[in-house]
């Protein structure tokens, strides 16, 4: 198989499994440059994008490699710039105020507008048009895989075209330097670097929660810069309410400015998603596609744009159309993440997330407490599952198949209009594929 489509179906399989901040980061923008004697020869675009590579996803790209090609392989990471074509101009000059790790493709124009994500966008561009307003901190909250990291990537970059200095960092990396600040003695470069930042920008904040030293480091930061009128962005996968282990005096102050939710994706959303990223990557996908994988990937945007790479590069590797095959054929890894699922399994997921006993669930009671989260139950097992109706309707206690396929149809049509349904299905997906 031709070297450069092995490339290609390799960032396919990637973009689904790493979290896309991570593939659009360090991955996306990597090419393959040569191929010898069963080595690639990857060019990154500096130092730091080779040496992390490198260290953190060699392995695992080799081993996807491996995997496609039939044979043992292996992958060296080089800095490469590629030369611009003739009359082409010379990239442009990156701002003074944008450090390494921001994602390019992470702008507000990339960035698909729904009712499900609508003020979180707002208030985000609010803030770039008035930093420090009275939205200070913004504090973004949703699933993974909503568009938290992008809306940050984009409040970054507009700040820097407006030679604001803007740090971003996720909590983890935060810990982590901090923790090598104090190993080497160089807390106070630590705390200059942040401290002196216009803008500061952390992601996954729900990681410094029960980290006694970051969190203490962090207050600081954040009464220094919020007392020098500086902005401040949080993302989190919940709310600052739900933190169970974080001080209340940063409680509190996440609480200060806005906090806006990010609820996953109707299906318009989905399928204008999916177009949008067609479009980027000049391909012409008919409409009744895009409505197959809208419907198919419904938990977040990652698993959208993933089954949509892959129908690409299947594409290219066999020469085929891009048609229903092809498209059903990128979505068995969606599929192959639920052959570890049982209908029990499933059962006590729902049943945490209304906080309704398993048994009642199961039981012959039919309340209107109960029937919401029975449907659901029904809802994911024939989603999940490869269980046929009468198994479905045999497992919540001994319902018929006509029982579960209105309860089915039922969860799958309010998904489409009830938001709040839709976040709670996707929690208890969520927990389900931890």
């Amino acid at each position: 198989m031709h070297a450069e489509r092995l490339w290609q179906a390799a960032l396919g399989q990637l973009q689904v499994e790493m979290p896309k901040a991570a593939f659009d980061t360090w991955v996306r923008d990597a090419q393959l440059l040569a191929y010898e004697d069963g080595q690639f020869i990857v060019g990154v675009q500096n130092a730091f994008a080779r040496d992390w590579l490198a260290e953190r996803l060699g392995p695992i790209v080799t081993r996807v490699l491996t995997g496609i090609a039939g044979r043992t392989v292996e992958v060296r990471f080089v800095v490469w710039q590629p030369e611009p074509s003739p009359g082409e101009p010379a990239p442009a000059e990156i701002p003074a105020g944008l450090q390494v790790g921001l994602n390019p493709r992470y702008t507000f124009e990339n960035f698909v507008v729904g009712k499900s994500n609508r003020l979180a966008q707002a208030a985000a561009q609010a803030v770039v048009d008035n930093p420090a307003g009275p939205y200070n901190p913004l504090f973004l909250y949703g699933g993974v895989g909503l568009g938290k990291t992008h809306l940050l990537h984009a409040i970054a970059h507009a700040c820097a075209a407006a030679e604001q200095r803007a740090v971003y960092v996720s909590a983890e990396d935060f810990t982590n330097e901090l923790i090598d600040a104090i190993r080497t003695h160089s807390t106070a470069a630590f705390r200059d670097r942040y401290r002196q930042a216009d803008l500061l920008l952390v992601d996954d904040v729900q990681f410094i929660a029960g980290k006694e030293s970051t969190q203490e480091e962090f207050f600081h930061t954040f009464n220094a810069l919020h007392g020098q009128a500086k902005q401040i962005v949080l993302s989190s996968d919940r709310s600052a309410k739900s933190f169970v282990t974080l001080e209340e005096r940063l409680r509190s102050r996440f609480e200060w400015g806005l906090a806006a939710d990010i609820q996953p994706p109707d299906f318009e959303t989905r399928v204008a998603i999916l177009r949008s990223k067609a479009e980027r990557a000049g391909r012409s996908v008919q409409q009744e596609y895009l409505e197959l994988i809208a419907r198919r990937a419904q938990n977040n945007i990652r698993e959208l744009e993933g089954a949509l790479t892959r129908a690409f590069a299947l594409a290219d590797l066999t020469g085929a159309e891009l048609g229903e095959e092809t498209i059903e054929a990128s979505l068995s890894e969606l599929a192959s993440k639920s052959r570890t699922l049982t209908p029990g399994k499933i059962i006590a997921a729902v049943a945490q997330q209304f906080q309704v006993p398993e048994a009642e669930l199961c039981g012959p009671r039919r309340t209107r407490q109960l029937a919401l989260p029975r449907q659901v139950a029904m809802y994911l097992i024939r989603e999940e599952t490869d269980e046929s109706l009468p198994r479905i309707g045999q497992a919540l206690g001994g319902r018929d198949h006509t029982t579960v396929m209105y309860g089915y149809e039922r969860i799958a049509d309010r998904l489409e209009t009830d938001e709040g349904l839709r976040r709670q299905v996707l929690a208890i997906r969520s927990s389900l594929f931890q």
